[in-house]
């Protein structure tokens, strides 16, 4: 594999840990109040017997004591986020601090790993090439659930075989409901093993009253920022194009709202503001039609809009229509049929609104919404090119008004570009941190927690560090019409401070060019050491 001098200094950039886990030796946890679930409890209770009511565990100095050689498996969970290297290089260089003959073994391309047996012991060399470094390639990841009676007694078995004090599974609110179920499985059949989860995940949904940010968000919005500020320079220089770059994020968005406030679109949509509103396509139509016409009056025949993955989920009619769309997609007529053949037969078989929202669709846009269903049997929301649907209705709307400006409208989709990058400096070095108390909760056998360090605004030496149960993160949601146990989604609350930043700003930047250019992310020198933390977490009173 190539090397580039970049790549051989990030290796070489040293972590810093939080003070209380500079002596792995000495570092303990205290037991706080036991927990509840956030709802359901009486169903949640019966769901995890064992696991029900744990008691929230906060870091803390203790005495310094001997330790047994541990034995940890790890695992990589969905989608890429960068700083998952140093979540598993921060569990090897704890457990070793521990006791030198503790061994680390990664579990090979997600979850079916464990099922199916496949995985390598993870070594010295290898892992230090891996240092702040971006993906999930040392060990690969997938997106397997461990949910069935047959899939939970394999993993049960290879988890015997390979004698593991405790098992890391690294993902986001689905990987980490799964890791509950596993270690309930694990403990109703007197297995010993601690199953403890890491919240990871871009589209930063994972946050609640413990955990502040999921790891891999930093980096991703520091990359599109980047990006969108490069549009901005362009779009102001040529002076003729309007970018409508949609953005990851399709429950929450927090990626859009980021990277607005570090970079002052002239236009952004909140899915969550779009839904409490109840604004409908038209509405968000005009909204753009407006915004283009404005800007025109003043000689702005430009500009750049924002818009999260989930924004089209979240229009009224277009939600009432994706719902019908799954229901009736799940039946034996449509399940067999491509999107070409199914898109007639949905024309005749919709009825009322649902019929006149997506007759009124343009046919590119009909075709993506009956393309595959996601795992969950919903409409894979990701696919559908809302920056296409928008651009084609404001262009008509436009027409309509006999708009005598200029609409020169480019469309982008930025996705997979900030999965994988070099994690930021903040991203490092909060993995490694998550990584050394993963390994302090299996070595002190807390089993179906999640790893939570907190205090982020702070030096990275002030950071707290807890373990949170993940039942107590919990609640039961419809999945293909069963009631399933979940970890609760964090969409943007627009009482937020962020969201009170951003829409005390927003008009300002609509007319004015106030563009922000962030330019690549700072590695080295003072960005990198007072421009660390997303912009969401410091909000409160801080300059822009």
């Amino acid at each position: 594999m190539g090397s580039s001098p970049l790549l051989k200094a990030r290796r070489n950039y040293k972590l810093v840990l939080p003070k209380l886990l500079e002596d792995i030796k000495s570092f303990t946890f205290s037991e706080g109040k036991a927990t509840a679930s956030l709802g359901d409890q009486d169903e949640l209770k019966k769901l995890f017997p064992k696991l029900f009511g744990r008691p929230i565990l906060k870091g803390k100095k203790g005495e310094s004591r001997q330790n047994k050689p541990l034995k940890i498996g790890v695992v990589l969970s969905g989608g890429q986020a960068s700083g998952g290297h140093n979540v598993i290089i921060g569990i090897f260089d704890a457990i070793k601090a521990m006791h030198a003959e503790s061994h680390l073994i990664g579990f090979l391309n997600g979850p079916s790993g464990i099922v199916e047996g496949k995985y390598k012991e993870l070594q010295q060399g290898e892992l230090s090439s891996f240092r702040n470094t971006g993906g999930f390639d040392l060990i690969g990841s997938g997106r397997t659930k461990i949910e069935t009676e047959e899939q939970l007694a394999k993993a049960l078995a290879v988890i015997h075989s390979c004698e593991l004090d405790g098992l890391v599974i690294i993902g986001g609110d689905d990987s980490n409901t799964n890791a509950a179920v596993l270690g309930e499985y694990l403990l109703q059949h007197q297995c010993k093993t601690s199953v403890v989860g890491v919240p990871k995940t871009i589209d930063g949904d994972l946050q609640n009253d413990y955990v502040e940010i999921s790891f891999g968000f930093d980096t991703a919005c520091k990359t599109y920022a980047e990006m969108i500020g490069n549009l901005s320079r362009d779009t102001l220089s040529a002076k003729k194009y309007t970018h409508f770059i949609k953005l990851m994020g399709r429950s929450a968005s927090h990626i859009a709202l980021e990277c607005a406030l570090q970079t002052h679109p002239n236009l952004t949509f909140i899915s969550e503001e779009v839904a409490e509103k109840k604004q409908t396509l038209r509405a968000l139509v005009k909204e753009v039609a407006d915004l283009v016409e404005a800007r025109a009056e003043v000689g702005k025949n430009y500009g750049i809009i924002l818009l999260p993955e989930g924004l089209i989920e979240q229009v009224p009619e277009m939600h009432r229509l994706i719902t019908e769309l799954n229901t009736l997609l799940a039946r034996p007529e449509f399940s067999s049929l491509g999107p070409k053949e199914a898109l007639p037969k949905m024309l005749q078989t919709l009825q009322g609104e649902q019929k006149t929202t997506f007759a009124s669709l343009p046919e590119s846009i009909q075709r993506q919404l009956l393309l595959d269903r996601d795992p969950h049997g919903n409409v894979q929301v990701a696919h559908i090119e809302t920056e296409k649907l928008l651009i084609e209705m404001v262009s008509s709307e436009l027409k309509t008004r006999q708009f005598k400006g200029k609409f020169n409208p480019l469309q982008h989709s930025f996705g997979y570009e900030g999965r994988a990058g070099f994690p930021s400096n903040f991203d490092a070095t909060y993995c490694y941190a998550l990584g050394f108390t993963a390994a302090a909760l299996v070595r002190d056998y807390y089993s179906g927690y999640m790893a939570c360090v907190r205090g982020l605004i702070a030096p990275a030496q002030s950071w707290d560090v807890m373990g949170v149960p993940l039942v107590s993160l919990m609640h039961l949601e419809m999945r293909k019409g069963k009631k399933k146990p979940v970890i609760e989604k964090a969409l943007v609350t627009t009482k937020g401070a962020a969201f009170q930043l951003f829409a005390s700003r927003r008009s300002q930047w609509r007319i004015e060019d106030d563009y922000c250019f962030p330019g690549p992310m700072q590695f080295f020198g003072d960005p990198a050491v007072t421009d660390t933390v997303p912009l969401i977490i410091r909000s409160s009173g801080s300059p822009m």
